[in-house]
């Protein structure tokens, strides 16, 4: 394997890396989440509705800056994948999503976020492409 800078396998092993610290960004913002979504101002849960939105600028973000869609789905699967994982029951019974407005917030609100972020990003990836051939 050539590793060296300016080498023929670097471009690839950069990508998997790359691809690899955005899953796993997704599911540091899936375990912080689920410890913190449940600040509420009143009925409205705040906190919940604050990942919400910070799981979409971060799947978007990832998709503008990797130039692919991909990009988008890595931040999103890592959330996916921990949060649901957080929900679930362990066997003494604890559970550190719980059954609330701002749980059910949290947990389908983030994960309709995180398709939006990755349609989103497939949206305007195809919009700029049809710009770029049209020139």
């Amino acid at each position: 394997m050539n590793v060296t800078a300016g080498g023929k396998g670097t471009g690839t092993l950069f990508n998997v890396a790359v691809y690899g610290m955005l899953f796993v960004l997704g599911a540091v913002l899936g375990v912080i989440g689920s410890f913190q979504y449940s600040w509420m101002a009143g009925p409205v849960p705040v906190a919940a509705l604050a990942w919400c939105a910070v799981l979409l600028a971060t799947c978007l973000l990832a998709a503008w800056a990797m130039r692919s869609v991909s990009g988008a789905l890595a931040p999103a699967a890592g959330w996916i994948l921990a949060a649901f994982l957080m929900s679930m029951p362990v066997s003494n019974g604890s559970v550190i999503i719980t059954n609330t407005a701002a749980g059910r917030w949290y947990l389908y609100g983030g994960t309709v976020t995180a398709v939006a972020g990755a349609l989103l990003a497939f949206v305007v990836m195809i919009r700029s492409q049809g710009r770029t051939r049209a020139r």
